[in-house]
């Protein structure tokens, strides 16, 4: 039978009648298989357009609004452009209508799945064909219940194209004509650049090197990690030759990211004893012991309610240093104490500055607030680690000698409670880091010792804390005692304008340059300066958003029509694009066609999102999304603020700053294919082992070549192929991460 038809149809062959011997039955039974080839045909695997020559392709045209791109257009080190990949049709005609479904690429759902029985017993009860995948029309009626009532004929065409439409992943965009520019917001001074084509024959070759890679070829022989770090390796923060090597460590350099030159091939083993964790919300107050054994955060913290040990369990009563008697009493004191803090309205996104185990963060999520948490490795024993295996979001930094990797002017409060960062040294250095983050018009929130208590040396560092901020404009609205929790907080806010920045007798801190990006953040260095704000109302950072959760789909009022989108669209119609692709996908293919069970997903990361859209479209799941925009990657990260939604820049050839097993679902769309260029995959493949959890999820979409590849890679793994699919050049790819081990 011809590749492309549903199991429906395979399955009413084989249960056929074998008895029909009279011309009425034949005849009948002749009109049932038409019949039943005709539906068949409305629910097929949507066809993924051919890729086109680049050279053919210059129109004007705007591709529509399921055309938009997996991928974008990439810089290299150098400024030069790279695009992601030839130009493809983004519309179909009732010839390529007809001929969807006839043909399967080079690899079926199924092709995969031969090689091992159970799979695809689970498969077949689970995790329906792309094309067969559970949808729900305007009158609740699913595609199996249209089977009785719809008709041949342009009916049934309308339905199979608003299928197709619905399940068809991103395309990408038409090519723009030659010389046309990138005109996005908010580029870094390394991402700059114009967004042109390619020659053709040159995409071509590149597709060629790719697909003749040795790594799919390879018999691989894996190993596990002989470090000291053991069962929390984190390569570039535990490069103990590098570190080694250091001139000085004042500045906290030790705990700053040193990648090993080669990337790491080897895996890193399980604590003896894993368990499938906790699901959210019960992980927010216990975790297994055996999944993060460690003890000297207990012994160190213990009396301040931070964690206790508890049999088989961690504990977390929901305290800290400078909360004994509950997080949530504590939040509320900030939001009394300066009501337009507003939490879950006004303000939507927060940084906590040495987060502990981030139950500030956990325990804000009850008022609607996503909050970015980080801390050194290792200075409190895995106190990230804890936070993550409980749910929370957190990351491993250290304000050292260089940027956070955020954007400027992204977090609506920045936090620190009794964390002891000498912000009045060396001219301010890392608190003006924080005013580069802080959104004008935003609050910092500082409940530290020199704050409430009288001895000598914290009245010294308020002093110097207070004339500090005075001379970066901050100023304190508020200044108070919590009784329950005998701590005090200092709340200062972030101007909205540069008044005051012009009339300072002295100008100390200095202004920044105007060739110093505030964007800029990957790798570069901290300056003890001031970045000036913005005076047009069109450029970002003039006006507060929208609140939440309006501001998660409106349009950031700074992209204007004439600006074009990553997708090639006017900024504001690429935004809108994306978004309404990604909720079709998500609703129709990752929550109600792949058998995800996702009471067990809470920690998600986007390993190459856009605008964010694959994040919003999760917004009603009880998860959180870490979006991350590459390195060479158009700089859309403000607009994922913008909108309420968080995450950081990271180049995907190095290692990730958080700690082995830590995420539940990754989900990759093209970003395979672009990081050959640059690097070799297999390590990258070795990174998503090492950061996703045993029986996590894996999601990827991209070019055959490169699904191919990544295949052969888990399969290697011993991990669970859950579907395969793939069509022309395009495929995807849903697998499942084992308890494998490589043997000692």
């Amino acid at each position: 039978m011809a590749s492309g038809k549903s199991v429906t149809r395979i399955d009413i062959r084989r249960t056929s009648p074998s008895y029909c011997s009279t011309p009425t039955i034949v005849i009948f039974v002749a009109l049932c298989l038409v019949g039943i080839w005709m539906f068949s045909s409305t629910i097929v695997v949507p066809e993924e357009i051919s890729l086109q020559d680049a050279k053919s392709e210059t129109k004007d045209q705007v591709p529509g609004v399921d055309s938009q791109p997996s991928g974008d257009n990439l810089g290299d080190n150098n400024g030069n452009t790279i695009v992601d990949e030839p130009n493809r049709e983004t519309s179909m005609d009732e010839e390529k209508l007809e001929k969807t479904g006839e043909k399967l690429g080079e690899k079926t759902h199924e092709e995969p799945l031969k090689e091992n029985e159970e799979v695809l017993t689970e498969l077949e009860n689970k995790t329906p064909d792309f094309g067969d995948l559970k949808q729900t029309n305007e009158g609740g009626e699913t595609n199996k219940e249209r089977r009785d009532t719809d008709t041949i004929g342009e009916n049934s065409k309308k339905k199979k194209v608003e299928e197709i439409e619905d399940m068809k992943g991103l395309k990408p965009k038409d090519i723009l004509p030659d010389g046309a520019q990138l005109e996005l917001l908010n580029m870094t001074s390394t991402q700059k650049g114009s967004w042109s084509t390619q020659d053709a024959e040159s995409e071509k070759e590149k597709e060629l090197q790719a697909s003749s890679s040795p790594e799919s070829q390879i018999i691989y022989s894996w190993k596990l990690c002989n470090v000291t770090a053991g069962t929390d390796y984190i390569p570039c923060l535990d490069n103990e030759k590098a570190i080694k090597k250091l001139r000085s460590t004042k500045h906290y350099e030790h705990r700053e990211r040193h990648c090993p030159e080669e990337s790491p091939t080897c895996l890193v083993p399980l604590p003896e004893g894993y368990k499938r964790p906790i699901k959210w919300p019960k992980s927010r107050d216990k975790i297994w012991y055996s999944n993060v054994p460690h003890t000297k955060l207990v012994d160190y913290k213990g009396h301040q309610n931070w964690l206790k040990i508890s049999g088989e369990y961690l504990t977390f009563p929901g305290g800290g240093t400078q909360f004994k008697h509950g997080a949530l009493h504590y939040i509320d004191v900030i939001q009394e104490s300066q009501t337009d803090i507003a939490w879950g309205k006004r303000s939507r996104l927060a940084l906590d500055v040495g987060c502990g185990v981030a139950s500030f963060g956990g325990y804000l999520f009850e008022r609607d607030v996503l909050t970015m948490s980080f801390a050194p490795k290792d200075e409190h024993e895995a106190q990230v680690q804890f936070a993550l295996e409980r749910g929370i979001p957190a990351i491993s930094a250290v304000m050292g000698t260089k940027r956070l990797p955020f954007p400027s002017k992204v977090f609506d409060v920045i936090h620190c409670a009794r964390c002891r960062v000498p912000w009045h040294i060396e001219g301010g250095m890392l608190l003006l880091e924080l005013n580069r983050l802080l959104r004008p018009g935003g609050y910092f929130v500082w409940s530290a010792t020199p704050v409430y208590q009288k001895l000598p040396e914290d009245v010294e560092i308020w002093n110097a804390m207070f004339a500090l901020t005075k001379s970066m404009c901050w100023k304190m609205v508020n200044k108070t005692k919590d009784k329950v929790n005998r701590v005090g907080l200092a709340i200062f806010r972030k101007p909205t304008d540069n008044k005051c920045y012009e009339k300072r007798v002295i100008q100390n801190p200095p202004l920044c340059q105007d060739s110093d990006d505030p964007d800029a953040a990957w790798n570069i260095p901290l300056q003890a300066c001031i970045h000036k704000l913005p005076t047009d109302p069109a450029i970002r950072g003039t006006q507060w958003p929208e609140q939440w959760p309006q501001r998660l789909e409106k349009t950031p009022y700074w992209m204007s029509s004439s600006q074009i989108g990553v997708y090639g669209k006017p900024a504001p119609e690429d935004f809108i694009a994306d978004y309404e692709h990604w909720k079709r996908v998500v609703r129709n293919s990752y929550i109600n066609g792949m058998g995800i069970d996702w009471s067990t997903i809470r920690n998600v990361m986007d390993m190459k999102t856009v605008y964010g859209g694959f994040a919003a479209a999760l917004r009603e799941m009880k998860v959180w999304v870490m979006n991350i925009v590459p390195i060479n990657s158009p700089d859309t990260l403000p607009i994922i603020y913008e909108r309420g939604l968080f995450g950081l820049y990271h180049d995907w050839c190095e290692s990730f700053s958080t700690y082995p097993r830590t995420y539940d679902l990754l989900h990759a769309d093209h970003l395979f294919s672009n990081l050959k260029r640059r690097c070799k995959l297999l390590p990258v493949i070795v990174e998503v082992d090492r950061i996703l959890r045993p029986e996590g999820k894996l999601i990827i979409r991209d070019n055959v070549e490169t699904i191919n590849e990544v295949e052969s890679v888990v399969k290697s793994l011993q991990w669970k192929v859950r579907m395969t699919y793939s069509k022309d050049k395009e495929g995807l790819l849903f697998v499942q991460k084992t308890m494998w081990r490589p043997t000692v």
